[in-house]
């Protein structure tokens, strides 16, 4: 290689060393106050949907057990009169 194609490659090798040691800012898109709210208010709604479908659920498997415990309660007290 002659002179000029080492100082080319050179700089080469530099710019590249460079470019790969920046790393690009992590900085995210400002989210203003009211937006901020909004989200967690739309996040708050959604938890409380969620825990009022878990309540229900469990309602509703507590309803079903107390009818099938009367339901055995009344076949006993049928069994035994």
């Amino acid at each position: 290689m002659n002179k000029k194609q080492k100082m080319l490659k050179k700089t080469a090798k530099r710019a590249k060393a460079r470019h790969n040691k920046h790393t690009p800012p992590t900085v995210k898109k400002y989210i203003s106050k009211g937006d901020r709210a909004k989200m967690l208010a739309q996040e708050q709604a959604e938890a409380a949907a969620k825990a009022n479908a878990a309540e229900k659920a469990t309602k509703s498997e507590g309803e079903q057990d107390v009818t099938a415990e009367s339901v055995e309660q009344e076949e006993a007290a049928a069994q035994q009169s």
